[in-house]
Protein backbone atom coordinates (compact mmCIF):
# COMPACT_ATOMS: atom_id res chain seq x y z
CA UNK A 1 0.00 0.00 0.00
CA UNK A 2 2.67 2.42 0.57
CA UNK A 3 4.12 1.51 -2.38
CA UNK A 4 1.17 2.63 -4.20
CA UNK A 5 0.97 5.99 -2.50
CA UNK A 6 4.74 6.73 -3.43
CA UNK A 7 3.12 6.10 -6.73
CA UNK A 8 0.47 8.09 -6.65
CA UNK A 9 2.49 10.96 -5.69
CA UNK A 10 4.88 10.60 -8.08
CA UNK A 11 2.58 11.18 -10.45
CA UNK A 12 0.89 14.13 -9.34
CA UNK A 13 3.83 15.57 -9.09
CA UNK A 14 4.94 15.14 -12.67
CA UNK A 15 1.54 15.83 -13.88
CA UNK A 16 2.09 19.54 -12.09
CA UNK A 17 5.19 19.47 -13.30
CA UNK A 18 4.44 19.29 -16.81
CA UNK A 19 1.40 21.94 -16.53
CA UNK A 20 1.39 24.21 -13.47
CA UNK A 21 3.52 27.21 -14.83
CA UNK A 22 2.32 31.05 -14.56
CA UNK A 23 4.04 31.33 -18.32
CA UNK A 24 1.92 30.90 -21.38
CA UNK A 25 5.39 29.58 -23.20
CA UNK A 26 7.84 28.04 -22.05
CA UNK A 27 11.16 29.83 -21.43
CA UNK A 28 13.14 27.88 -24.27
CA UNK A 29 10.76 27.03 -27.00
CA UNK A 30 12.15 24.55 -29.62
CA UNK A 31 10.91 26.01 -32.98
CA UNK A 32 12.49 26.55 -35.37
CA UNK A 33 15.31 24.48 -34.26
CA UNK A 34 16.92 21.03 -35.37
CA UNK A 35 15.64 17.77 -33.87
CA UNK A 36 17.80 14.99 -32.92
CA UNK A 37 16.80 11.68 -34.89
CA UNK A 38 19.61 9.36 -33.95
CA UNK A 39 18.67 6.29 -32.30
CA UNK A 40 22.43 5.41 -31.65
CA UNK A 41 23.68 5.97 -28.16
CA UNK A 42 27.16 5.17 -26.77
CA UNK A 43 25.27 3.95 -23.29
CA UNK A 44 22.71 0.80 -23.00
CA UNK A 45 19.23 2.17 -24.80
CA UNK A 46 17.20 -0.10 -23.21
CA UNK A 47 18.04 1.11 -19.66
CA UNK A 48 17.21 4.62 -20.52
CA UNK A 49 13.69 5.14 -19.02
CA UNK A 50 10.86 7.85 -19.59
CA UNK A 51 10.72 9.57 -16.68
CA UNK A 52 7.49 10.78 -17.20
CA UNK A 53 6.87 14.28 -17.77
CA UNK A 54 8.77 14.29 -21.59
CA UNK A 55 11.07 17.44 -22.73
CA UNK A 56 10.89 20.52 -21.03
CA UNK A 57 8.10 19.19 -18.93
CA UNK A 58 9.97 20.14 -16.05
CA UNK A 59 11.33 23.24 -17.50
CA UNK A 60 14.80 24.58 -16.99
CA UNK A 61 15.62 28.22 -15.44
CA UNK A 62 17.14 31.05 -17.77
CA UNK A 63 19.16 33.94 -16.10
CA UNK A 64 16.94 33.35 -13.13
CA UNK A 65 16.39 36.66 -10.72
CA UNK A 66 18.99 37.17 -8.08
CA UNK A 67 18.50 39.00 -4.63
CA UNK A 68 21.11 39.52 -1.91
CA UNK A 69 21.32 37.31 0.96
CA UNK A 70 19.23 40.39 3.02
CA UNK A 71 16.35 39.66 0.70
CA UNK A 72 15.87 35.94 0.34
CA UNK A 73 13.95 33.98 3.60
CA UNK A 74 15.30 31.23 3.32
CA UNK A 75 16.04 28.10 6.54
CA UNK A 76 19.85 28.02 7.24
CA UNK A 77 20.38 24.04 6.65
CA UNK A 78 18.68 24.78 3.16
CA UNK A 79 21.46 23.20 0.78
CA UNK A 80 22.85 25.58 -2.12
CA UNK A 81 25.01 25.19 -5.18
CA UNK A 82 27.27 27.79 -4.48
CA UNK A 83 29.55 29.62 -7.28
CA UNK A 84 31.68 32.37 -7.93
CA UNK A 85 33.21 34.37 -10.46
CA UNK A 86 35.26 37.03 -9.03
CA UNK A 87 32.89 39.56 -7.08
CA UNK A 88 30.04 38.03 -8.29
CA UNK A 89 28.70 34.99 -6.01
CA UNK A 90 25.70 33.00 -6.56
CA UNK A 91 23.64 30.33 -4.41
CA UNK A 92 21.17 28.17 -6.12
CA UNK A 93 19.19 26.48 -3.34
CA UNK A 94 18.27 23.25 -3.85
CA UNK A 95 14.68 23.85 -2.86
CA UNK A 96 14.03 25.67 -6.49
CA UNK A 97 16.71 22.76 -8.32
CA UNK A 98 14.34 19.92 -6.98
CA UNK A 99 11.52 21.63 -9.23
CA UNK A 100 13.56 22.49 -12.22
CA UNK A 101 17.05 20.66 -12.05
CA UNK A 102 18.41 23.15 -14.57
CA UNK A 103 19.33 26.45 -14.32
CA UNK A 104 21.34 28.14 -17.18
CA UNK A 105 22.69 31.52 -15.98
CA UNK A 106 25.49 34.04 -17.38
CA UNK A 107 28.07 35.32 -14.62
CA UNK A 108 30.27 38.09 -16.26
CA UNK A 109 32.13 35.96 -19.25
CA UNK A 110 30.95 32.26 -17.84
CA UNK A 111 27.94 30.65 -19.32
CA UNK A 112 26.98 28.40 -16.72
CA UNK A 113 24.54 25.43 -16.57
CA UNK A 114 24.06 24.47 -13.05
CA UNK A 115 22.63 20.81 -13.47
CA UNK A 116 21.20 19.45 -10.27
CA UNK A 117 19.52 15.60 -10.59
CA UNK A 118 16.92 15.38 -7.42
CA UNK A 119 17.00 11.53 -7.62
CA UNK A 120 20.84 11.07 -7.25
CA UNK A 121 21.46 14.18 -5.22
CA UNK A 122 23.92 15.08 -7.50
CA UNK A 123 24.89 19.02 -8.46
CA UNK A 124 27.47 19.64 -11.51
CA UNK A 125 27.87 22.83 -13.27
CA UNK A 126 28.76 23.18 -16.98
CA UNK A 127 30.18 25.53 -19.88
CA UNK A 128 27.26 25.81 -21.95
CA UNK A 129 29.54 26.82 -24.63
CA UNK A 130 30.05 23.75 -26.97
CA UNK A 131 32.39 23.86 -30.03
CA UNK A 132 32.63 27.81 -29.61
CA UNK A 133 29.12 28.04 -30.05
CA UNK A 134 26.52 28.67 -26.29
CA UNK A 135 23.76 26.70 -25.72
CA UNK A 136 21.31 26.42 -23.26
CA UNK A 137 20.29 22.84 -21.58
CA UNK A 138 17.01 21.66 -20.84
CA UNK A 139 15.45 18.96 -19.10
CA UNK A 140 14.96 15.82 -21.49
CA UNK A 141 12.53 13.56 -19.26
CA UNK A 142 14.90 10.61 -19.88
CA UNK A 143 16.80 9.01 -17.23
CA UNK A 144 19.77 6.98 -17.04
CA UNK A 145 20.05 5.05 -13.72
CA UNK A 146 17.89 7.21 -12.24
CA UNK A 147 20.15 10.30 -13.18
CA UNK A 148 18.98 13.40 -15.31
CA UNK A 149 19.60 13.29 -19.16
CA UNK A 150 19.85 16.87 -20.06
CA UNK A 151 19.91 17.96 -23.95
CA UNK A 152 21.37 20.58 -25.13
CA UNK A 153 19.03 23.08 -27.33
CA UNK A 154 21.63 23.28 -30.15
CA UNK A 155 21.91 20.03 -31.42
CA UNK A 156 19.33 18.45 -29.26
CA UNK A 157 21.77 16.25 -28.50
CA UNK A 158 21.47 14.04 -24.95
CA UNK A 159 24.02 14.04 -22.26
CA UNK A 160 24.38 12.21 -19.23
CA UNK A 161 24.80 14.34 -15.82
CA UNK A 162 26.61 11.69 -14.31
CA UNK A 163 28.81 10.93 -16.88
CA UNK A 164 29.01 14.50 -18.14
CA UNK A 165 28.77 13.56 -21.54
CA UNK A 166 27.06 13.05 -24.78
CA UNK A 167 25.30 10.13 -24.76
CA UNK A 168 23.40 10.55 -28.11
CA UNK A 169 22.95 12.45 -31.03
CA UNK A 170 25.37 15.06 -33.13
CA UNK A 171 27.74 15.63 -30.24
CA UNK A 172 27.69 12.02 -29.11
CA UNK A 173 31.04 11.33 -26.98
CA UNK A 174 31.81 15.13 -26.48
CA UNK A 175 32.68 16.12 -22.54
CA UNK A 176 31.11 18.65 -21.08
CA UNK A 177 34.05 20.90 -19.89
CA UNK A 178 33.44 21.07 -15.86
CA UNK A 179 32.48 24.39 -13.29
CA UNK A 180 33.57 23.82 -10.18
CA UNK A 181 30.23 24.67 -7.65
CA UNK A 182 30.34 24.11 -4.00
CA UNK A 183 27.89 22.29 -1.79
CA UNK A 184 26.94 23.31 1.44
CA UNK A 185 24.19 24.53 3.56
CA UNK A 186 23.21 28.11 3.24
CA UNK A 187 24.51 29.06 6.88
CA UNK A 188 27.75 28.13 5.82
CA UNK A 189 27.66 29.68 2.31
CA UNK A 190 26.40 33.30 3.35
CA UNK A 191 29.12 32.84 6.05
CA UNK A 192 31.57 32.26 3.90
CA UNK A 193 30.30 34.80 1.31
CA UNK A 194 27.91 37.37 2.81
CA UNK A 195 27.81 39.62 -0.07
CA UNK A 196 26.08 36.40 -2.41
CA UNK A 197 23.57 36.71 -4.15
CA UNK A 198 20.71 33.62 -4.32
CA UNK A 199 17.84 33.32 -6.62
CA UNK A 200 14.57 34.65 -6.37
CA UNK A 201 10.92 32.33 -5.76
CA UNK A 202 10.12 35.06 -8.44
CA UNK A 203 10.65 32.11 -10.95
CA UNK A 204 8.04 32.71 -13.74
CA UNK A 205 6.58 29.50 -12.67
CA UNK A 206 3.99 28.27 -10.13
CA UNK A 207 5.61 25.52 -7.82
CA UNK A 208 5.45 25.07 -3.83
CA UNK A 209 8.92 26.17 -3.49
CA UNK A 210 10.20 24.34 0.12
CA UNK A 211 8.32 21.63 -0.22
CA UNK A 212 10.35 18.52 -1.44
CA UNK A 213 8.40 16.89 -4.06
CA UNK A 214 9.64 13.48 -3.58
CA UNK A 215 7.85 12.64 -0.57
CA UNK A 216 10.59 10.82 1.68
CA UNK A 217 13.11 9.77 -0.90
CA UNK A 218 16.24 11.12 -0.15
CA UNK A 219 16.42 9.66 3.67
CA UNK A 220 14.39 6.59 2.53
CA UNK A 221 16.83 3.92 1.69
CA UNK A 222 14.00 1.54 0.70
CA UNK A 223 13.03 3.98 -1.48
CA UNK A 224 13.59 4.53 -4.96
CA UNK A 225 11.38 5.47 -8.40
CA UNK A 226 13.40 3.67 -11.26
CA UNK A 227 15.34 0.73 -11.20
CA UNK A 228 19.48 1.10 -10.48
CA UNK A 229 21.96 -0.80 -8.82
CA UNK A 230 22.73 -0.51 -5.78
CA UNK A 231 25.92 -1.06 -4.08
CA UNK A 232 25.41 -1.74 0.15
CA UNK A 233 29.13 -0.78 1.15
CA UNK A 234 27.32 2.61 2.48
CA UNK A 235 23.61 3.64 2.41
CA UNK A 236 22.55 4.38 -0.22
CA UNK A 237 21.04 7.56 -0.01
CA UNK A 238 24.43 8.88 2.38
CA UNK A 239 25.44 12.06 0.65
CA UNK A 240 29.35 11.74 -0.31
CA UNK A 241 31.55 13.66 -2.52
CA UNK A 242 32.94 11.60 -5.74
CA UNK A 243 36.56 12.49 -7.41
CA UNK A 244 36.22 11.09 -10.67
CA UNK A 245 38.60 10.18 -13.02
CA UNK A 246 37.72 8.13 -16.55
CA UNK A 247 36.22 5.67 -15.56
CA UNK A 248 36.59 5.08 -11.75
CA UNK A 249 36.26 7.11 -8.79
CA UNK A 250 36.67 7.67 -5.09
CA UNK A 251 34.53 9.02 -2.41
CA UNK A 252 34.80 10.74 0.71
CA UNK A 253 32.28 10.61 3.83
CA UNK A 254 31.45 13.45 5.69
CA UNK A 255 33.05 11.28 9.35
CA UNK A 256 36.17 11.05 7.24
CA UNK A 257 36.35 14.48 8.71
CA UNK A 258 35.32 14.07 12.66
CA UNK A 259 38.61 14.22 13.68
CA UNK A 260 40.60 16.16 10.86
CA UNK A 261 39.41 18.56 8.45
CA UNK A 262 42.12 17.80 5.91
CA UNK A 263 43.00 14.82 4.19
CA UNK A 264 45.63 14.39 1.32
CA UNK A 265 45.66 11.13 -0.65
CA UNK A 266 46.33 9.41 -3.74
CA UNK A 267 44.20 8.46 -6.63
CA UNK A 268 45.05 6.81 -10.14
CA UNK A 269 48.32 8.37 -9.29
CA UNK A 270 47.51 11.63 -8.87
CA UNK A 271 47.87 13.64 -4.99
CA UNK A 272 44.49 15.17 -3.89
CA UNK A 273 43.60 17.80 -1.48
CA UNK A 274 40.37 17.07 0.51
CA UNK A 275 39.17 19.39 3.05
CA UNK A 276 35.91 19.02 5.21
CA UNK A 277 33.93 19.73 7.72
CA UNK A 278 29.96 18.91 8.77
CA UNK A 279 28.90 21.08 6.28
CA UNK A 280 31.01 20.66 2.90
CA UNK A 281 33.75 18.57 0.95
CA UNK A 282 35.76 20.99 -1.46
CA UNK A 283 38.75 18.63 -3.16
CA UNK A 284 41.88 19.79 -5.20
CA UNK A 285 44.39 17.98 -7.38
CA UNK A 286 48.03 18.98 -6.20
CA UNK A 287 50.57 19.85 -8.94
CA UNK A 288 54.51 19.40 -8.89
CA UNK A 289 55.76 20.15 -5.12
CA UNK A 290 52.34 21.39 -4.10
CA UNK A 291 51.86 17.48 -2.77
CA UNK A 292 54.53 18.32 -0.12
CA UNK A 293 52.87 20.91 1.15
CA UNK A 294 51.14 21.22 4.72
CA UNK A 295 47.40 22.64 4.80
CA UNK A 296 45.81 23.76 7.90
CA UNK A 297 42.22 24.18 8.29
CA UNK A 298 41.48 27.61 9.09
CA UNK A 299 37.90 28.21 8.97
CA UNK A 300 36.11 30.37 11.78
CA UNK A 301 33.14 31.19 10.29
CA UNK A 302 34.00 34.45 10.20
CA UNK A 303 35.98 34.78 6.71
CA UNK A 304 36.19 33.26 3.69
CA UNK A 305 39.58 31.96 4.59
CA UNK A 306 39.39 27.52 5.17
CA UNK A 307 42.56 26.43 4.92
CA UNK A 308 46.23 27.98 4.63
CA UNK A 309 49.46 26.37 3.09
CA UNK A 310 52.86 26.38 5.14
CA UNK A 311 53.43 29.77 3.78
CA UNK A 312 50.66 30.99 5.32
CA UNK A 313 48.88 31.78 1.75
CA UNK A 314 45.08 31.30 2.77
CA UNK A 315 42.68 29.90 0.40
CA UNK A 316 38.29 30.27 0.31
CA UNK A 317 36.51 27.03 -0.65
CA UNK A 318 37.06 27.25 -4.00
CA UNK A 319 41.08 26.85 -3.67
CA UNK A 320 41.44 30.69 -4.71
CA UNK A 321 44.47 32.56 -2.67
CA UNK A 322 42.67 35.16 -0.82
CA UNK A 323 45.80 37.54 -0.33
CA UNK A 324 46.81 36.64 -3.77
CA UNK A 325 45.87 35.69 -7.74
CA UNK A 326 47.01 31.74 -7.40
CA UNK A 327 44.44 29.31 -6.91
CA UNK A 328 44.41 25.32 -6.54
CA UNK A 329 43.55 23.26 -9.86
CA UNK A 330 40.27 22.29 -8.89
CA UNK A 331 39.05 18.33 -8.79
CA UNK A 332 36.98 16.61 -11.20
CA UNK A 333 34.25 15.89 -8.62
CA UNK A 334 30.53 16.46 -7.36
CA UNK A 335 28.52 15.68 -4.30
CA UNK A 336 25.91 12.95 -4.93
CA UNK A 337 23.53 10.12 -3.17
CA UNK A 338 25.92 7.17 -2.38
CA UNK A 339 24.35 4.82 -4.69
CA UNK A 340 24.41 6.89 -7.40
CA UNK A 341 28.20 6.66 -7.58
CA UNK A 342 28.83 2.50 -8.42
CA UNK A 343 26.13 2.61 -11.04
CA UNK A 344 28.52 4.96 -13.19
CA UNK A 345 31.96 4.49 -11.88
CA UNK A 346 34.25 1.77 -10.34
CA UNK A 347 34.36 2.80 -7.03
CA UNK A 348 36.95 3.07 -3.94
CA UNK A 349 36.21 4.20 -0.79
CA UNK A 350 38.66 5.95 1.09
CA UNK A 351 40.01 4.37 4.23
CA UNK A 352 38.10 1.24 2.96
Amino acid sequence: MKTILYVIAFTVLLFSCSTSSTQETPQNPDSGEVENTSTEWSIPVEEVLDGGPGRDGIPALENPVMITADEVVILDDVLVLGYKNGNDIRAYQHTILDWHEIVNDDIGDVSLAVTYCPLTGTGIGWNRVVDGQKTTFGVSGLLYQTNLVPFDRATKSNWSQLLNESVNGSLSGRKAELIPLVETDWKTWKTMFPDTKIMSLNTGFSRTYGVYPYVDYRTNDSFFLFPTPKDSRLPFKERVHAIVDDTDAKVYRFSDFDTSNIIVDSFKGKTYLIVGSAQFIASFELEGNQGSTQFTYVFDENSQAVFQDSQGTEYNVFGESISGSGRLKASSSFMGYWFSIPAFYETEIYGG
